[in-house]
């Protein structure tokens, strides 16, 4: 899986692919913004709502159900992926629920990560099990064994995040991939802080989630998410009885969908340069003996699963975590940081293009109870900065030098 994972380019693939003409020959696709669809027959309507006939022959039936601007974006996030199908939807967290909502049932079991994005904590923590009977088993899923001894025969899901919200554990995806399906569940993982870095499908992913809020969409402007998968499951979610896209009509609109069309051949040239500033800040702050983690470090305990899994040509990504040790220390870094150099914002969310700077303790992650997050190592002093590419690298690493100087922090 790993060496023909080495040959995938997902910006290739989503090259050969996306030649999709406007309806008038436009170099862009179209937008359709039209909430149900005529057909040329009587009798098609009957065969679309049986799923006789579909979005691939070009039959539409309404815009909860497939659009055709969506179901192209879908395609192209597919092709990024590596995976036969992709469908959007309004958030990531609908993404992320749809698709738990589809693979489990009341008396499921789920492994998941123990150290995932605050919302994906609390639907599985809370929500699912207080609505839907579902069973939870949290453990660290960076390892495999951890994750195999929790397995039950009632386990349909392991999921994860290629790197762990905020503490950017690394999940070992191969070896993750190996134990569910032995175990009979799918492994569903959420590559919202490494598109194109890492293909989780090209070794062993059943289905990979995103937010595309952050890095895919890349301007802060747009909620959304995605989901990529198998052909027959993506039209599972769309099954007019059981499909949890259709019914709980979490749907994307066609203007979003085409805004996120029209920026997805730049994502690899935007990931490459917040993967550099990133990897260069990280190994500075290193070198100054601070607590940085970060996957490209030789000394991230996670370097080599992360290097086995990764796409070579993307870096290691543009987000790093800086341990001050307490809050204070890290509100007085990040409000000089803001208020004085103009270096980034306070603010959640991630892959915008200028830097964006949170303690995930009390925001992101404020949802996970205090005592997993110590287990985890996530302190009130941690900051995620997730770097963006204004200004150059040494005015805004001469910002922070200065700003860390300033506290007596280095």
């Amino acid at each position: 899986m790993a060496d023909s994972a080495k040959n995938f380019d997902p910006i290739e693939a989503l090259a050969s692919m996306r030649h999709e003409f406007g309806e008038h020959g436009g170099v862009n696709m179209s937008i359709e913004a039209s909430t149900t669809f005529t057909v040329m027959q009587a009798s098609t309507m009957p065969d679309i709502f049986q799923g006789r006939a579909g979005p691939e022959g070009g039959c539409f039936l309404y815009g909860r159900h497939f659009n055709p601007t969506v179901y192209v974006l879908g395609k192209q996030l597919a092709a990024l992926e590596g995976t036969e199908a992709g469908y959007c939807a309004a958030s990531g967290m609908a993404a992320i629920a749809a698709v738990a909502m589809q693979l489990t049932g009341p008396g499921d079991h789920v492994v998941c990560s123990d150290t995932v994005y605050g919302g994906t904590w609390a639907l599985f923590k809370d929500f699912l099990p207080k609505k839907s009977g579902l069973e939870v088993t949290f453990v660290n899923t960076a390892d495999p064994e951890a994750v195999r001894a929790a397995m039950t025969p009632r386990t349909k899901m392991v999921y994860t995040e290629v790197l762990a919200n905020p503490t950017l554990r690394v999940a070992p995806l191969d070896r993750l991939a190996d134990v569910a399906h032995a175990g009979g569940a799918q492994l569903v993982v959420d590559n919202t802080f490494t598109p194109l870095m890492v293909t989780p499908a090209r070794h062993g992913a059943d289905v990979v989630v995103h937010s595309l809020t952050k890095y895919i969409n890349g301007a802060s402007d747009i909620i959304a998410g995605a989901i990529c998968g198998t052909k027959t499951f993506v039209q599972s979610l769309m099954d007019l009885h059981e499909g949890a896209l259709m019914l709980l009509g979490p749907t994307m609109d066609p203007k979003t969908a085409h805004n996120i069309s029209l920026r997805l051949p730049h994502l690899g040239l935007r990931v490459r340069e917040h993967s550099h500033r990133g990897r260069v800040f990280a190994e500075r702050l290193h070198e100054l003996g601070l607590r940085v983690m970060y996957p490209g470090l030789r000394e991230h305990p996670g370097r080599a699963d992360f290097d086995r899994i990764r796409n070579p040509d993307y870096g290691y990504g543009g987000i790093f975590t800086l341990d001050l040790g307490d809050i204070r220390k890290a509100n007085e870094l990040m409000e000089l940081l803001q208020n004085r150099d103009r270096f980034g914002y306070m603010a959640v969310s991630l892959g915008y293009f200028d830097t964006l700077m949170t303690a995930s303790a009390t925001t992101t992650s404020s949802e996970v109870p205090a005592e997993i997050q110590a287990q985890a190592g996530l302190t009130g002093g941690l900051v995620r900065m997730s770097m963006g590419y204004t200004g150059s690298v040494e005015q805004r690493w001469k910002q922070l030098r200065d700003a860390l100087e300033i506290l007596n922090l280095a």
